[in-house]
Parts: structure tokens; sequence; C-alpha cells
């Protein structure tokens, strides 16, 4: 529990309100509630800019207990709305622990709240679907609030990748984390690093399209000898061929994919130019932009415990999911066919194009916090950039 024990109240747009502490900075805020089933991982999913917009419930009973440090980051800050938790660990016991979690989201200015019945609430989410919500420090008069949660933006129609792409160009220059190893330079500060060389660089280079992508993404592609470039997701397709890319990555991102006319036209340009591997939301506008479409789930998948069924080799992978959204599979074009099915619910997890150079899933291979299962599609990749320069 918060060592200040100040209370701070949850209402969601059905009326349900809970009474809890606050663990955070004191306000109030408001976005989409949603719950993650992970056990460990709070601060990769406090850092996800999947989540903007989104106030994330742990289904997981204590939270914090490993405490929060520089190198598991996934973007420059916390990307969520607010954070809900059943308890807050406090003490953080871990040789790697740098900040407690309470002194992290003050830090971020991140309202949360513990000390409510998440199970409640995750049952309420579960029934009625995600819906909007608020917390507050300072207005805990239910009915208050409540007007506020009911005036407040959704998400739905709503485009939330301009509110977390990066600004310009920048070269990645950092491999997967060693757990021995203390960093030398934080991630972002090597993130932003230019390089001179680049123009007689021989490696292969992948061009990324940043939707919201998380860091470790950016490490899998530059740990395999790559040379790594992100541009911003609303690029053009020009300005994507401009960098002389031999393979191409469209990232994860936040919220709804269906207003993302930008990103979906330079998608279509480029299939079939270079070999091109999407996640998440990536793999949603992949699919929008060869002619399919996307729907709301209910309350989406969220968790790094999700099974998925590769049908092309009949293995089932663990895997770490994050999105409320979904590819259609009725619409799907004849040049998409269905590689992945996740086992829950069957929706579509991965897809191939019929020119063999593009596919993509609907889950993060790149895991962290997660299983590495699926660290494979990386691997794929790699091979089709290969190929493609042979």
């Amino acid at each position: 529990m918060s060592r200040s024990g100040k209370p701070a109240l949850l209402v969601l747009e059905d009326g349900t309100s809970f009474r809890g502490i606050a663990i955070g900075a004191e306000g109030e805020t408001f976005g989409e509630v949603v719950f993650n089933t992970s056990m460990t991982g709070y601060q990769e999913i406090l850092t996800d800019p999947s989540y903007c917009g989104q106030i994330v419930t742990m289904t997981y009973t204590e939270i914090g207990n490993y405490g929060t440090n520089s190198d598991d980051l996934e973007s420059d800050k916390p990307q969520v709305a607010g954070f809900i938790v059943r308890a807050e660990s406090r003490v953080a016991s871990n040789y790697r622990s740098q900040q407690g979690l309470s002194d992290y989201l003050r830090k971020h200015n991140i309202v949360a709240i513990a000390g409510i019945d998440t199970r409640a609430l995750v049952r309420r989410i579960r029934d009625s679907g995600a819906m909007k919500g608020g917390i507050s420090t300072e207005d805990l008069d239910p009915a208050s609030l409540l007007a506020k949660v009911n005036s407040s933006q959704a998400l739905v129609g709503r485009d939330m990748v301009r509110e977390v792409i990066p600004e310009r160009a920048r070269q990645w220059n950092e491999a997967l984390h060693q757990l021995d190893q203390q960093q030398a330079a934080t991630a972002s500060a090597q993130a932003n690093t230019s390089s001179d060389s680049s123009k007689s660089d021989k490696r292969p280079h992948v061009v990324c399209l940043d939707f919201g992508m998380k860091w470790n993404i950016a490490r899998h592609l530059f740990e395999r000898g790559n040379r790594v470039t992100i541009l911003p997701g609303s690029s053009s397709a020009q300005e994507v061929l401009d960098h002389k890319p031999d393979g191409i990555f469209l990232s994860n991102g936040p919220g709804d994919p269906e207003p993302l006319g930008y990103a979906i036209d330079t998608i279509r340009e480029l299939i079939g130019k270079r070999p091109m591997f999407g996640i998440c939301l990536g793999h949603q506008l992949l699919s929008m932009a060869a002619g399919g479409k996307t729907f709301k789930l209910k309350f989406g998948h969220r968790g790094s415990n999700q099974p998925v069924m590769n049908l092309e080799s009949g293995r089932v992978e663990i895997t770490s999911q994050n999105h409320g959204f979904a590819v259609d599979e009725p619409s799907l074009p004849k040049e998409l066919t269905v590689t992945h099915r996740n086992l829950n619910d069957d929706t579509i997890a991965g897809m191939r194009h019929s020119n063999q150079m593009t596919f993509s899933v609907q889950y993060h291979p790149e895991a962290s916090a997660g299983p590495h299962d699926s660290a494979y599609l990386f691997d794929q990749f790699q091979e089709l950039i290969e190929q493609h320069l042979n």
C-alpha cells in the first residue's frame, strides 16, 4: 500500500466505482480501462507505447516487488494513462532495482490506485467489455467523477499513433540486454546516436516504421547484425525507400487502426518492394493495406501467457500480447493466408502474403517481458532479407 495513505477513486463509465489508496501522482486521469494477466513485466507494460490512452489493471495480486530500473524500458517514459493494482509491494528486493514503483509513478506523473478488488474489476470488464474510466485523488464523489468519465474522449476512431511516434528519423545501436552487465549508457541516448559510417556500412539495412515501437524490437533487429533506422510512422513510402532499405518493419502501436489512413496508404505502396514484417498494430495495418478489415475485441488480449498455434509447424507458442483490435477473417483478401491462431478465441494471430516476402503476427515475439517461444520470427525475417540481397 501507499505510505501516504491518500484516498483515491476509480469510476467506470457504467457507474461502477472502487475506492482505494493512491500510489502514484496526485490528480486525475481518464482512459480505457483494460487488464493484463502478466505476473511480471510491469515496467515494460508501463512504458509500452501501445498502452497510450489506457488505464491498465494488473491481475496479479502484488506488483512492485522488484522495483524499477533504467534497463527495462520499452520507451523513454511511461505511456499508460493510469495504473491499477491490488497491492503494491512495500519493498523492492532485486539487485537491479534503482527506484520503487510508487516513486517511479510519481516521478513520471502517473496517477495510480491500489487496494481495490481487482478480481471484481476484471470480471466487470470481461462481462461488459473494456470501457472508459477515471482515477482521481481530488474528486472523490462518484457521481461527479462519472460525469467527467462520460465526457472524456473514447479510444475508438481516435488516432493515438500521432501521440507516441518519434519526431524524426534515428539510428538504433543497442543490442539485447545482458542481465549480468550494466549498460554503459541509457537506451534513449543510444537510440538517438547517429552513425556517420552508415554510408559504407555493408550490414543489411532494416527500416522500421515506428507507430509506437517497443525498444526490444529494435534490439532484436540490431542483435541479428542489421543496421537499423527508425522512421516516424507518418512517413511516406518514398521516404522509406529513400533510405534504401533491405527490409521493412511495421511496429506495434496504440489504439484503433482504422483512422490511420496515411499508414495504410504507405504500407500498400511498399508491399512487395522489400521483405516486410509486421507486429501487432503493424499486422492490422498490413491487413487493411491489402484490403482487409479489423474489429474491436470485447476486452482484448493482454498478458505474457497467451497460447498461439503455428499452423505451418503445428507447434503451440506461449506469447506476449497487447491489443484491443483483431483482423476480421471474412474480410481477408486471397493474397493473405492465415499462419497462426490464438487458441483462446480462434482469432487470427499471424498471416503471410502470397508474394512470400511479407508476413505479420498479432502478438509480440520480442517479449520483454514474456516468453521467448516466438523469437524465431525475427530469424525468418532475417532469412528473407538475406534471400532478397542474394
